[in-house]
């Protein structure tokens, strides 16, 4: 596996060591990805899978293993599957497997670091029915938009138009693709006076709707080329400059869009004034030094796996020189911020988006 699949797939066995999907699905959604039998069940294993499954696959799962498989090679949609989430402390880390490791990811014990904020109002215990984040209600409604990105491709997006903006923001989304969730952020950022683009990365697949199963929508990010990802975001861009004329750009990103935001610091384009990774795996000999972007790097206290990069990331950016804060929120977990998913926390998702508009009022921001 590439550094992506590896992160794709860790995620997918710790859903099912949580109960978050069932071990079949699990299993499924990992096939899919193109993965052996054998490093499937290495990882399932190493994640425990649910209390009551067999750490080996039996004879029953193997064949779970193996979809029907159209043509196309598109599995059958499960629309049944409960939203993706992560885990609690106990299985937030890595598998131990004999394969190689991404950088700086490991069984590392939680410790509160200096600069971990608490959240404004106490956190909550999850909640089946969570009220939706603050700001949601009055997110401004977006459009499906393409444009024109690298070689010809055409790139698909939702747009959200600030009525006066101050600003615009690149948002990219989570290991499922472009979805509802990520759009309704555009709007938010529309709404706080910030114009702003969602981009599915999946375009070149189609886009993120075409593929049908979440499970599809992760193999493909899985099996593409990193750079194609960082010449997509820079066209959109482009797409943010020629609609917001003279404006300052921001971006942010979650999960494998926040993993996403430092390969975009890290290509040195001098039009990022800030950016936003939200629990992003900081990638293998990360880069910044031609950046000149401000960066507010966000984690939950419970996501150990991703804040085993943490301090490479805040070693990389005082390397670079570059501007930068790392916050941490006590008692939340890896998704934290995403109000349609199991890790959800209200109150940390809203300090969160509190921190992120004022970073942006200070960097992006027109007098």
């Amino acid at each position: 596996m590439n550094e992506i699949q590896r992160y794709l797939a860790e995620e997918i066995a710790i859903d099912c060591s949580k109960g978050h999907i069932s071990r079949p699905e699990a299993m499924r959604r990992l096939k899919v990805m193109g993965l052996s039998a054998a490093v499937v069940a290495a990882l399932l294993s190493a994640c425990g899978g649910e209390s009551d499954a067999p750490a080996t696959s039996s004879p029953a799962e193997m064949n779970a293993m193996t979809p029907d498989v159209p043509a196309s090679g598109m599995t059958t949609p499960d629309p049944a599957s409960p939203p993706s989430g992560t885990a609690s402390p106990d299985t937030n880390a890595p598998p131990a497997m004999d394969m190689p490791a991404s950088s700086n990811e490991g069984n590392v014990t939680p410790v509160a670091p200096p600069d971990m904020v608490a959240p404004t109002t106490p956190t909550p215990a999850p909640d089946a029915n969570p009220t939706p984040p603050s700001g949601t209600e009055m997110a401004v409604p977006t459009e499906e938009i393409t444009f024109a990105g690298p070689n010809g491709v055409v790139l698909q997006g939702a747009w959200a138009s600030a009525a006066a903006p101050r600003g615009a923001v690149l948002v990219i989304h989570e290991n499922r693709g472009l979805n509802d969730h990520i759009r309704s952020v555009a709007g938010r950022f529309a709404a706080a006076g910030y114009s702003a683009i969602a981009l599915d990365l999946l375009s070149e697949e189609g886009g993120t709707a075409s593929l049908g199963d979440v499970a599809n929508a992760t193999a493909a990010l899985g099996n593409a080329d990193p750079a194609r990802f960082v010449a997509d975001m820079r066209a959109a861009l482009d797409e943010l400059e020629r609609r917001v004329p003279g404006a300052a750009i921001g971006a942010i990103g979650f999960c494998f869009g926040g993993g996403m935001m430092w390969r975009l610091v890290a290509s040195g384009d001098e039009r990022l004034a800030a950016v936003a990774p939200f629990y992003g795996p900081l990638p293998q000999g990360a880069d910044f030094s031609g950046s000149n972007a401000a960066v507010l790097g966000v984690y939950g206290e419970l996501d150990t796996r991703v804040n085993a990069t943490r301090d490479a990331a805040d070693t990389a950016l005082t390397t670079a020189g570059l501007e930068h804060e790392m916050v941490t929120f006590p008692g939340a977990n890896h998704a934290f911020f995403n109000d349609t998913g199991m890790n959800y926390n209200a109150a940390a998702a809203a300090e969160a988006w509190t921190r992120v508009l004022a970073w942006f009022d200070e960097h992006l921001a027109a007098p």
